[in-house]
């Protein structure tokens, strides 16, 4: 069943548009990765699509009883944000206000939420650790289990792994892929295309040229072809 339809949707600032006429679908258990070049609009999508930015034009309509308070969503981090002064277990259960509704309170079954993702997560251990003072991985980790107290059903990340070292990144990857078993749809926004067609179901590539469809569709397509050869390139020049 379709969580989310995307119908010709326009993306940009004022007038500034920076995708036209976008067409896709999300559904149940799908892992969507959107890739494409920088400036493409695939945070700004993002964004639109947990209404923190209005589009330009076209629509999203949500499906299977979905509301904006049961998406779970991983931002990419700022400095400010990596040095947020408050223990692990405060940070994970603030994932938990979108249901308080007008309740002041965290009740019994938040916390138990939020003990229940730590634990899903590996950083029950961290509970009393002040956030700033974790690695790039545990934070992410713990920004996950935030993620997750908000929803049961999809998870918005953006760039997960960025600035993680191979090995963290392949744990976050491993994560997010056992969550997607699990039964939670994935959209995610990635500069890794290699990991793109390793984990996702589904592609969505944006910038001048627009695609949408399964993985191996992607793979066999030009402008598949075609990106994932100057991605290619572009990591064998830094790697030189």
């Amino acid at each position: 069943m379709s969580l989310l339809t995307v119908e010709n949707l326009s993306l940009g600032y004022e007038s500034n548009v920076i995708v036209k006429n976008l067409n896709f679908s999300v559904n149940a258990g799908d892992y969507l990765c959107i890739v494409g070049e920088n400036g493409s609009g695939k945070s700004t999508l993002m964004k639109t699509l947990l209404h923190l930015q209005s589009p330009l034009g076209g629509q999203i309509l949500a499906g299977d009883g979905l509301k904006k308070n049961d998406i779970g969503y991983l931002p990419q981090q700022t400095q400010v944000q990596k040095d947020f002064p408050a223990s692990v277990y405060e940070i994970v259960l603030s994932g938990c206000q979108a249901s308080c509704g007008l309740r002041p309170f965290y009740n019994r079954k938040d916390k138990d939420l939020a003990r229940k993702n730590m634990e899903r997560m590996g950083i029950t251990a961290l509970a009393k650790r002040c956030y700033r003072e974790l690695s790039g991985g545990q934070q992410q980790r713990v920004l996950l289990a935030r993620a997750l107290c908000a929803t049961r059903k999809i998870l918005l990340l953006d760039e997960p792994v960025s600035g993680l070292d191979p090995k963290v990144t392949a744990e976050m990857y491993k994560l997010i892929a056992e969550l997607n078993e699990e039964g939670i749809t994935i959209i995610m926004i990635s500069h890794d295309i290699a990991a793109a067609v390793k984990y996702a179901s589904n592609i969505l590539h944006i910038g001048k040229n627009v695609f949408f469809g399964t993985k191996n569709e992607y793979l066999k397509s030009d402008i598949g072809k075609v990106f994932l050869q100057q991605n290619s390139s572009s990591q064998e020049e830094q790697n030189a």
